[in-house]
């Protein structure tokens, strides 16, 4: 873990290398664009090789997609308990993104011209749910229910099963969002077979879900075949914190973004010194009980960081540049610095607002831009799922008071065509 103090003479290049994360690897790359070309040549043989070798299994044809009686099953099989958090994690999520759905536009101008613009939901879309070192069923409901939300037809949901274990959870939290298309694939072909399509998986129009570095990889190489959400790089967390918090909370806060992964991030930025080394302690203390220690440990050792400021404005500075995932405002109150943030993916507000129950209860989507890509990106929504098409309705009259500048324009670009297309319906 790393130490900083905003006031030292080498700040500015060690905050520099804080925040620079590593390319895609060209070995990531090139294998991906191989798995890709193969399963665009293969189809459903490259995608039952490629699940086999890397999930460790021996499926066929027929077993790649989940049955309903699986679903129904592994829904059963639920602690009451666990129905019911998953129930109340999916109402939060369905009102907060029912009150996103956007309203169409229609209105007249002064020339009489009707303009419009019109909301409109995708026809299919694919949800890519991570496996692997960890099972996300919450995964699964953010994804979805913005979909369904946004009234499309067809979500199909790829998540692989290392070695053939499918958590049920899974596919509770799938059948719970009004997913009944599901393939036991992942990876970059999963990405692939639902960018390109084969004969068991019709292709879709946009993919949805974080991933490994292959995942993430293999959204952007299929990229404009069919839209998707972000390529999501290492979770990461920044908090700002005063001493009058309790050090344990925070070291909890910060571990609970480091155990996602051995490249998440977690930072500290405080304004008192001996407050930051109660933090330190207090992580140090946490991860000798924690089950995924040696993860939490390789992302706190190498990504990890406190760092000193005079004063929260300073930190709010920084938080700016940091433009990070998720962004804890620890602070008595924080209304006047949460009015100076500019770029997070989602902020939470107060000592009785972790960062963990947005990503599971609070109502807000957990897909959130990582790697600074909150300077220009936002958190998965309705919006993703949906197109927004815009319209035009002309009378004579309104033709004729803004046709002649359309005509002027065209001429003057040399598009003769288009200039007399106009003209031709201003002759009187």
């Amino acid at each position: 873990m790393r130490r900083l103090n905003n006031t030292d003479p080498d700040f500015e290049a060690a905050f520099i290398a804080l925040l620079s994360r590593a390319a895609t690897e060209p070995e990531v790359r090139d294998t991906v664009r191989d798995i890709i070309a193969r399963i665009r040549r293969d189809g459903d043989a490259a995608v039952i090789d490629l699940t086999n070798h890397f999930d460790r299994v021996q499926l066929g044809i027929a077993k790649l997609r989940i049955t309903p009686e699986e679903m129904e099953t592994a829904a059963a099989s639920i602690p009451a308990e666990l129905q019911d958090a998953l129930a109340l994690v999916a109402r939060r999520i369905e009102t907060f993104h029912r009150a996103q759905m956007p309203a169409d536009t229609q209105f007249t101008d002064d020339t009489g011209a009707t303009l419009g613009l019109r909301w409109g939901p995708l026809d299919s879309v694919g949800i890519y749910v991570p496996g692997g070192k960890a099972s996300y069923p919450s995964s699964v409901l953010m994804n979805a229910i913005p979909a369904r939300v946004a009234g499309v037809s067809r979500i199909a949901m790829c998540v692989p099963a290392p070695d053939g274990i499918l958590n049920p959870l899974i596919l509770a939290a799938a059948k719970l969002a009004g997913v009944t298309e599901i393939y036991r694939i992942g990876g970059a072909q999963a990405v692939a077979a639902l960018a390109y399509g084969t004969a068991l998986i019709p292709p879709v129009d946009r993919i949805a879900g974080p991933g490994n570095a292959y995942v993430a990889e293999a959204k952007r190489q299929v990229y404009g075949q069919v839209g998707i959400d972000s390529i999501a790089g290492p979770s990461e967390v920044l908090i700002l914190a005063d001493a009058a918090n309790n050090p344990a909370h925070v070291a909890l806060d910060l571990l609970a973004q480091a155990e996602h992964d051995e490249m998440a991030q977690a930072i500290l930025i405080t304004d008192d010194a001996n407050f930051a080394g109660q933090v330190a302690a207090a992580v140090a203390a946490t991860l000798l009980r924690l089950p995924r220690a040696d993860i939490a440990t390789a992302s706190w050792r190498n990504h990890g960081a406190i760092i000193l400021v005079r004063d929260f404005q300073e930190a709010a500075a920084l938080a700016n540049r940091v433009a990070p995932e998720h962004l804890q405002l620890m602070l008595a109150d924080p209304t006047p610095i949460f009015a100076q943030i500019r770029h997070a993916g989602a902020i939470f507000l107060g000592a009785n607002c972790p960062e963990a129950i947005g990503d599971y209860v609070a109502g807000p989507n957990h897909v959130l831009p990582t790697s600074g890509t909150a300077r220009f990106a936002s958190g998965l929504s309705v919006y993703d799922f949906l197109k927004r098409t815009t319209w035009v309705a002309l009378d004579e009259y309104a033709l004729a008071q803004i046709g002649p500048a359309a005509v002027a324009l065209a001429r003057a670009e040399g598009l003769t065509a288009h200039a007399e297309s106009v003209a031709a319906r201003l002759e009187p």
